[in-house]
Order: C-alpha cells, then sequence, then structure tokens
C-alpha cells in the first residue's frame, strides 16, 4: 500500500460527515476523541478521515494546522494497520477530533493515532464475525 495521503481516503461529504455525528459509535484515546461507524465499499480505500481541531481549545490557527499536519503525516504511515485485512468490502468513516489544549509531541501522536488505527480494525473484525 502507497504512504499516500489522497482526496479519496479524506472526508468530504456533507452527507456522510452528518450521519457520521448523528449515528456513528465512538471512542476515547487522549488526546483524540474518535466518532466513526462503516459502510459499504466506497472506491478502493479502506477509510475515509477527517481531522478537527477546536478553535476554543487551541486559539492559533498555526497551532491548529500543526497538529493536522502531525495527524496527516502520522496517519499517512500507519494506514496500512486498517488495510491489512485485504478483501473486505466495507470502508470505515471516522472523524477525529483533538482534544487536548498543548500541542503534542510527533511521536507520541504517531502511538496514539497507532492504538486508534489497531482499536478502528479491531471494531471492525467484530462487526463482520
Amino acid at each position: 500500500m502507497k504512504q499516500t495521503f489522497k482526496k479519496r481516503e479524506r472526508l468530504h461529504s456533507k452527507k456522510l460527515i452528518g450521519r457520521l455525528f448523528t449515528g456513528g459509535d465512538s471512542f476515547f484515546i487522549y488526546p483524540f476523541k474518535v466518532v466513526f461507524f462503516q459502510i459499504p465499499q466506497a472506491g478502493d480505500v479502506p477509510a475515509q478521515v477527517m481531522i478537527s481541531v477546536s478553535k476554543k481549545k487551541l486559539k492559533s490557527a498555526v497551532k491548529r494546522n500543526r497538529i493536522k499536519r502531525l495527524f496527516r503525516e502520522a496517519y499517512r504511515k500507519n494506514k496500512w494497520i486498517l488495510a491489512a485485512g485485504e478483501g473486505q468490502n466495507k470502508t470505515i468513516v471516522a472523524a477525529f477530533i483533538y482534544v487536548a489544549d498543548t500541542i503534542m509531541e510527533y511521536r507520541d501522536i504517531e502511538k496514539k493515532i497507532i492504538l486508534i488505527l489497531q482499536r478502528l480494525k479491531s471494531k471492525d473484525e467484530k462487526v463482520d464475525s
């Protein structure tokens, strides 16, 4: 799997975003609250994700954008975790909401992203069986 983060992997459909926040499941791994649900395969991507950083928590746009860049890089390098069980016909739609009020180090964010992706993968396998 290529280590890219293309537009088709980003969640940008208003309809899906609305459905995500009205009927999605959620869990919390500090500093991210994750809201997700599954849909039948949408293209060739295992997941569509979005990141949200609250203006209330981080006032500076520079800091909010930094968090988004760190998240995208960590996700891009570790998204293979979700695609590890190829042959599945489901796509995970997820929103990552950053809730901390400080910027974390990249290595800490990457560790949390790996934990989140593993949990999403395990929840995906539970739904299939």
